[in-house]
Order: structure tokens, then C-alpha cells, then sequence
């Protein structure tokens, strides 16, 4: 059995996540309110994302807040952080972003239109730019604050089959360099962390089959499956004073594949 570490630092700390209802997502909501955090998130899952603050909240943990949110409609993404966000004054501030929501549908390079591009761009890179400029006024008001974005491995190991899904990702990186060093100066620390191959139920369901299997076993260094806590581990540890002084930096948590 794991022992886990505890951020007395995270305790009362308001987060924000988005796609938090499943997968990665899922373990971040129960990781950051199992830490006796203030959660927030939003999904386009809404059963599974309220059966979710449903289980949180028997566990005995600061019960999490849900607002059903499409985030490609950066309009309805800030109308919902407005709402999650506490009471009025820097108490309400979110001292915590992760931007973890992401689509990683296959596609070929041939068949891809500008429509295509737009829409997958709309959801994969555009929302992490808009939730990290809503959250920079109230972290500032607050002297700092851990923002988080999610990145992948995909673009690293030169992975095919979804070329726009690692340029938003290769992405990720560039923006969170660019925000550490504006943001560095109001205390805000910005960082990535970057998934290998994550045995969530999408993934098990679509892609895992035994030729992925193997795939995986000769890629990582180390025996086992990747799962969403161990994602969920490394951002609590950004997240809390512990990473007081990591910035800018891209964390890879694969298990060795890069």
C-alpha cells in the first residue's frame, strides 16, 4: 500500500480544475479535497461528475462544487469560474488553477480541416491560456498562488496519429515558461506536468489492447501501470508550499518513457 504524503499547506486552499469529472481529473478532484482543499471543477460529464462530489463528500472531505461547463466556450468558462469562485474579496481568490481537461481523439494529418483544427485546438489550448488570465487578479491580490497545466508525453516520443493533439500539448510548455516569468514576479508559480500513457477507463476502453500492452512494458522504465493518482501525487506536491521555489519547470511523470 502507498503512503502518501499530507500538504497541511493545501488545507482551506481554493482550486479550481477543469475536466475534473473523470480520469486524471477524477484522482485531482479526491486528491486536492482529500488534502482538506476547497474544490472546484468543471466538466461536460455531468453524471459521472456528481456521482463524483457524491463520493467525495462521504469520505468525509470538503465537499467539491460542480458547474457543467463546455470550456471551448470561453465565454461560459469564465462565467463558471466566477460562480465557483468564493465569497467576494481575496478569501474568494483561487489560490490553485490546474488545467487539466484535454480530448486526445485520433486523427490523421490528411484528413484534417481547418474546422477540425479549430475545434480540437478549442479544447486541447486555448481554455489553459483564458483560466490562467481569470485567476492571475485574484492570485496577485493574494501574494501568489500554483497554477498547473497539464501536458503529455505525446509530443516528446514524436507519437502519431494526432497531430493536433500534440501541438496543443508541446504547447502546454511554451505557455507555462512564458507565464512564469510575467507571473514569477507576483509570487505566482506556473509549471507543467506531463502524463505518460495513463491507465484511465477512456484509455482502457478505446486504445489499451495487447499490442499497447506491450508497447508499454518495453517503453518505461519501470514495471507496472501508470495510474492517475500517481499524476495526481505530483501536482498536489506543486501545488502545496512544498514547491515553494519550482517554477517554469515541466515535470515528467511516465514511468521513465521519455
Amino acid at each position: 500500500m502507498r503512503q502518501l504524503a499530507t500538504y497541511g499547506s493545501l488545507r482551506g486552499k481554493r482550486v479550481f480544475i477543469t475536466g475534473g469529472g473523470s480520469g486524471i481529473g477524477e484522482s485531482l478532484v479526491a486528491a486536492f479535497a482529500g488534502q482538506g482543499a476547497l474544490v472546484a471543477f468543471v466538466d461536460i460529464a455531468r453524471e459521472a461528475s456528481e456521482a463524483l462530489c457524491q463520493r467525495v463528500t462521504q469520505a468525509g472531505h470538503p465537499a467539491p462544487q460542480f458547474r457543467y461547463c463546455d470550456i471551448a466556450d470561453i465565454a461560459a468558462l469564465r462565467q463558471a469560474m466566477a460562480e465557483l469562485a468564493g465569497p467576494d474579496g481575496v478569501d474568494g481568490d483561487f489560490d490553485i488553477l490546474v488545467n487539466n481537461a484535454a480530448n486526445d481523439q485520433r486523427h490523421q494529418t490528411a484528413e484534417v480541416t481547418p474546422e477540425y483544427w479549430d475545434q480540437r485546438i478549442a479544447i486541447n489550448q486555448r481554455p489553459m491560456f483564458f483560466t490562467c488570465q481569470a485567476v492571475f487578479e485574484g492570485m496577485k491580490r493574494k501574494g501568489g498562488g500554483s497554477i498547473i497545466n497539464i501536458s503529455s508525453i505525446s509530443w516528446h516520443i514524436k507519437g502519431a496519429g494526432y497531430p493536433v493533439y500534440t501541438t496543443a500539448k508541446a504547447a502546454v510548455v511554451g505557455l507555462t515558461r512564458g507565464l512564469a516569468r510575467e507571473y514569477g514576479a507576483h509570487g505566482i508559480r506556473v509549471n507543467t506536468v506531463t502524463p505518460g500513457w495513463v491507465m484511465t477507463e477512456r484509455q482502457l476502453a478505446l486504445w489499451v489492447d495487447a499490442a499497447a500492452e506491450e508497447e508499454i512494458s518495453k517503453s518505461q522504465c519501470l514495471p507496472g501501470k501508470l495510474l492517475p493518482e500517481h499524476i495526481a501525487s505530483m501536482t498536489l506536491f506543486l501545488a502545496a508550499d512544498d514547491g515553494a521555489m519550482c517554477t517554469s519547470q515541466e515535470f515528467i511523470v511516465d514511468a521513465g518513457w521519455v
